[in-house]
């Protein structure tokens, strides 16, 4: 039986942490989470745990993993921390202790080259252009050099390019044994690698996909573990009703297509009804799309059918599939690719069907054979894609049957999981009634460092000229953060509010000739974008909701974070419709137990933003009134860090000028 770890001597000022880590300081709440999650890792506890910024949580749950002794899989919300946990913070803890811990990183199989999608696609030609030309020749020579296929290493060719999808498999057209590159196959060698591994690092999306559904014999890292952690936890019952529901798209449509027409083209060239097969679906599955005169849209079962095009596109779509089928089925016999894809076809024929054909029982939700869930039916337009999908109602039942079976601790750690010290909404939501919690406030000195301003006279969020109401409110707020050398984000709700302000501030920062860049998402990829935002020092960027989270920018550079409206889910969402009905019919108040909790995570995800480490300095602008008309709002400002509060404009322009000093 191993020692018993001393946790207060690791974590000590002058312990094997502080002589590893440049800058370490004792924190009482990071040595008390450590000892929370060691505790649950001896009794196979459930633990939810928030700590807020600049708390070390990731220490405080790496440090007990790693002495545990037993194998750990950590999920992550994000690929960069993924990424940051596995080149930077493992390292680091397992060197300071001594422990000779193996640690693998698995990502999805589309992060890796799959040499027979590689091969299909060189050979195949007709790519969309140039680029990808180019792209798909750099791949094939990274895929002769890399050791572990990770597209990440890959620097020649841009993770967006339209060439990686072709050189990559999923998976739907993914040959498992069969497949004549196996033993060449990185997805192979990185499972392989995980399966022997102490501690695997995963994110939430692969966990649900491989190792709860047990999907292509992934199912084998489970049973062997002992810990597993989820950082970035509050993100968790969105990703599980996404993989504990069913979705087809459009884009897995044109997958099969230009699948089968490559497949065609290797193993049945003499075939050419299946070529203009797979051109029909092609041509079947953009009518879909263009069947919607706007993006950004998600449409109960209801207001689907009163689409009558995409109605009609769908169905003329569902007999392309059924011709493509047939002569499918007649060269299958070809090539295991052919093979692959008569399977493929089948089961979207089914699932279209299966979408189309449910019951739907009240609230227009969908049932299944099996009582306890009920499922709902809706559609998601995008700018290019059209998804339906069936999401559960709840996915409380289901992942709670996840969690059974052999003994294992579970942790689930984030900074935003309680409204205010209260986790029966999280808890209600993944069924985690039984789960012991633990709460650390940051160790940050937000009085000193930060002010919370709400300024007075907007109007109700509702207003039609609500936009222009918020730019000229945050310019003063804007032009005093810029004076003092420092950057903002102005963080909205929706696209079209994001796409309004901007437009708004590019007016006022041009007739003022002020120097002051303005940027937006979406311009280029997250990653570039904030590049620049750190480089310039002093811009300001207009984003939506990618930007509410998983964003780390230290400094000046951010000393001011707007917030246009409380965040508020729209209650027209299709799933959140549902499930307000189904609580309303339950006599439950669906506001206080599902909206506002929602909006209260949100919001401490994106105040999250503003005060990065114990140096930095900032202004939280909430321009929405309801934070301080409402009596829902107290619970609201309540939950957030305690900022000083102000809503006189005076005292940020002061609050900013101190900086001058």
């Amino acid at each position: 039986m191993p020692a018993k770890p001393d946790l207060e001597r690791l974590f000590a000022a002058d312990g094997p942490l502080a002589r590893a880590i440049e800058g370490y300081r004792l924190r009482d709440q990071q040595v008390d989470m450590a000892r929370r999650v060691l505790a649950a890792i001896e009794a196979n506890d459930l633990l939810i745990a928030e700590a807020g910024t600049g708390t070390g949580k990731t220490f405080a749950y790496l440090a007990p993993a790693l002495l545990s002794g037993g194998k750990v899989i950590i999920s992550t919300g994000t690929k960069t921390l993924q990424d940051q946990l596995f080149n930077r913070d493992l390292p680091t803890v397992r060197k300071a202790l001594g422990v000779p811990a193996t640690v693998a990183l698995l990502k999805g199989r589309s992060n890796y080259v799959c040499p027979y999608h590689l091969e299909r696609s060189l050979a195949g030609g007709r790519l969309n252009s140039r680029a990808e030309v180019i792209h798909l020749n750099a791949i094939a020579r990274f895929a002769k050099a890399t050791a572990t296929g990770d597209k990440a290493e890959c620097r020649d060719v841009p993770d967006d390019s339209g060439a990686w999808p072709l050189a990559t498999s999923t998976r739907d057209n993914c040959l498992g044994q069969e497949c004549a590159y196996v033993k060449e196959c990185f997805v192979v060698a990185a499972r392989r690698e995980a399966l022997a591994a102490d501690v695997v690092v995963v994110n939430h999306h692969l966990f649900f996909a491989d190792v709860m559904l047990k999907d292509d014999g992934m199912g084998e890292l489970l049973p062997a573990c002992n810990t597993v952690i989820f950082d970035e936890a509050h993100q968790l019952p969105e990703v599980a009703g996404l993989f504990f529901g069913e979705a087809i798209g459009t884009g897995q449509l044109l997958d099969l297509a230009r699948d089968v027409k490559l497949e065609g083209i290797a193993a049945a060239k003499d075939y050419t009804p299946l070529q203009d097969a797979a051109r029909a679906l092609e041509k079947a599955t953009k009518d879909l799309r263009l069947a919607f005169k706007h993006e950004g849209m998600r449409l109960s079962f209801a207001q689907w059918q009163t689409h009558e095009a995409a109605v009609a596109a769908l169905a003329e779509l569902q007999g392309t599939l059924d011709e493509l089928n047939k002569h499918i089925e007649s060269q299958a016999g070809r090539s295991e690719g052919l093979a692959n894809c008569l399977r493929r076809c089948g089961e979207t024929i089914f699932q279209l069907r299966h979408w189309q054909t449910q019951k739907v029982g009240a609230g227009g939700t969908a049932t299944t054979s099996d009582v306890e869930e009920i499922y709902v039916r809706w559609v998601e337009v995008g700018t290019y894609a059209v998804t339906l999908n069936l999401t559960p109602l709840s996915v409380a039942n289901i992942f709670r049957r996840q969690l059974e079976g052999h003994p294992r601790a579970w942790i689930f750690t984030s900074a935003t999981l309680a409204v205010g010290s209260d986790f029966s909404h999280y808890q209600q939501a993944l069924g985690l009634s039984e789960a012991t919690t633990g709460r650390w406030d940051s160790p940050f000195d937000y009085p000193a460092n930060a002010l919370l301003y709400c300024p007075q006279g907007l109007p109700e969020p509702n207003h039609p000229d609500y936009s222009e109401a918020v730019v000229e409110a945050a310019w003063p707020v804007i032009r005093a953060s810029s004076a003092a050398r420092g950057g903002a984000f102005v963080l909205c709700t929706s696209l079209r509010a994001m796409r309004r302000i901007h437009e708004l501030l590019a007016t006022r920062i041009a007739a003022a000739g002020a120097e002051m860049p303005l940027l937006l998402q979406g311009e280029c990829s997250k990653s570039e974008l904030l590049d620049r935002f750190r480089q310039l020092g002093n811009a300001v960027l207009v984003a939506s909701q990618s930007f509410w989270e998983g964003v780390d920018v230290r400094g000046a550079a951010l000393s001011l974070v707007v917030i246009d409206k409380l965040p508020f889910a729209p209650p027209d969402d299709p799933v959140l419709a549902a499930r307000i009905d189904s609580l309303k019919q339950q006599g439950r108040n669906a506001f206080f137990e599902v909206q506002l909790p929602r909006a209260v995570i949100s919001m401490k995800q994106g105040a999250g933003r503003l005060i990065r480490d114990e140096v930095d300095r900032g202004v939280l602008m909430v321009c929405d009134p309801r934070l301080i008309g409402k009596s829902y709002g107290r619970r609201i400002w309540q939950s957030l860090p305690p900022m000083r509060r102000s809503r006189e404009l005076a005292d940020v322009e002061a609050f900013f000028e101190a900086e001058l000093v």
